[in-house]
């Protein structure tokens, strides 16, 4: 006999208490294995999939794409044992209005994988998804004339009616799933309510991108129309704001997410540390030519990000006061002895800060690697809660967005970080006349509780020491 038990949103780890549902991946009748991803969510640190500890049949889910839930709150129930195969599907879908009603009573947990950490893999790779039908099909009804959609292409505007008493199909489950190119895409379009079902995407195979959803939204708003049966919202994702006679209209966006984690931890270190800026503009024309002989020696190719991370680490030996950070309740400075080496990158979701771990034990190959590595996986969304914190010195390339200096806030809790802008041709004055060089401003920001400026402006200088003379690094490898 078949007994019913409940899964809930596991512990997130890493001091997160709630996730937003982003995507479910099963469907209430659906058949699933043990450690099979059964919801996507998205916390404030990454986005990733949630593996079910059961196997067996779902029988109910919990929330809607876009709802907040509290870690220990009900996702779904599944039906396991000897009766859960031959299950009818018919179950409930907590998300909507209707329910569970006349599902069993919910049996205690039963030992299950374990394996459901958010960020962590599985013990095995899950099954296909298999889906419990009736065994008899209701009929469906003819399909209407086609229609023009959003984005100019033709589409169904008719649907089928289940006859009464049978369930409804899930969105897609006439043709299989909507070719959406990412999780975002998905996202978008829910949140202006518009129904991927009713367009054909630009891309390979019908694959539907961002580009097609945003021509979607911004032809219905010129021409008045509506999306998915909902009127069409802002290309912000924020809700519009209502506005009376002689008051200007405003949007308000909502903090929350990545973007609301960002905002805590910056105005924390605005709060908490009293920071101080120097900085210094450097030669780096022999640094870019090192970096060119190295590439041009063969093998993987060196990034000028990780030459600077590999300055960054010899730096911090020589001046270990920076990779620290301060207990402000005991009221001590926690000096760190291993360099996990945070860098900034810019991502559709936000800035995200990936870390290197023992960033001072690699060399600039591998240094590379790594960076590339979280670099991809941040733009994609599957940087896990590990990989997002426990940095102790951050280096930041803004240069990267075309300006030459700034004034970095500090990664709180860290006690330090370095910018760098963009590397240029400048005027110079080399060997006592005028050239052409390749020249970098660095701005280095510290927590003046840990050190003054003497050890700060040090640091500083080795840096554009060893950038201008990489030759110097020598005596720290």
């Amino acid at each position: 006999m078949a007994q019913v038990l409940e899964f809930k949103l596991p512990d997130l780890g890493e001091g997160l208490t709630e996730a937003e549902i982003v995507r479910w991946l099963v469907e209430v009748g659906d058949v699933v294995a043990v450690d099979q991803p059964v919801v996507e969510v998205e916390t404030a640190k990454a986005m990733v999939e949630v593996p079910c500890p059961y196997g067996g049949v779902v029988t109910a889910r919990f929330g809607a794409e876009g709802t907040e839930l509290p870690v220990g709150a009900a996702l779904l129930t599944v039906a396991v044992g000897e009766a859960a195969e031959e299950r009818p599907a018919g179950g409930a879908d907590a998300s909507g209005a209707a329910g569970s009603e006349g599902a069993p009573d919910r049996a205690p947990a039963a030992e299950g994988s374990g394996n459901v950490l958010v960020g962590y893999g599985t013990s095995q790779a899950p099954a296909r998804r298999r889906r419990v039908r009736p065994a008899e099909p209701a009929p469906a009804a003819p399909a209407a004339p086609a229609a023009p959609a959003a984005n100019g292409r033709p589409r169904p505007t008719g649907t089928a009616k289940p006859a009464a008493g049978t369930r409804a199909a899930a969105p897609g489950a006439a043709d299989g799933p909507v070719p959406v190119i990412s999780p975002l895409v998905r996202r978008l379009a829910r949140q202006n309510g518009l129904d991927l079902r009713e367009m054909t995407g630009s891309g390979p195979d019908g694959l539907i991108l961002r580009a097609d959803v945003e021509y979607a939204l911004r032809a219905a708003a010129t021409q008045g129309g509506r999306t998915g049966g909902r009127p069409a919202e802002p290309l912000t994702h924020a809700a519009p704001a209502t506005a009376t006679a002689g008051t200007p209209a405003v949007t308000r966006v909502p903090l929350k997410g990545i973007r609301g984690a960002v905002a805590d931890k910056l105005s924390r270190s605005r709060t908490e540390i009293p920071d101080a800026t120097c900085w210094v503009d450097a030669d780096a024309t022999e640094l870019m030519r090192t970096r060119a002989a190295m590439n041009a020696a063969g093998g993987p190719k060196i990034s000028v990000l990780a030459l600077l991370a590999r300055i960054c680490t010899a730096a911090l030996a020589r001046f270990p006061d920076l990779n620290s950070s301060v207990d402000t309740g005991a009221r001590e400075i926690v000096r760190h002895d291993e360099v996990h080496l945070g860098f900034a990158a810019q991502t559709e979701r936000g800035l995200v800060v990936p870390v290197v771990r023992d960033a001072h034990t690699r060399d600039v190959e591998s240094l590379t690697a790594e960076f590339a590595r979280l670099t991809e996986a941040a733009r994609a969304g599957t940087l896990t809660p590990a990989e997002l914190t426990g940095g102790t010195f951050t280096l930041n390339n803004y240069g990267v967005f075309g300006v030459d200096g700034s004034t970095p806030i500090i990664n709180h809790p860290e006690a330090a970080m370095l910018g760098v802008g963009r590397i240029v041709p400048k005027p110079w004055v080399h060997e006592g006349e005028l050239a052409v060089r390749q020249v970098v401003q660095l701005s280095f920001t510290f927590d003046h509780r840990v050190c003054d400026g003497g050890t700060a402006g040090g640091f500083l200088r080795y840096v554009a020491d060893c950038v201008e003379q990489p030759a110097v690094l020598l005596r720290t490898l």
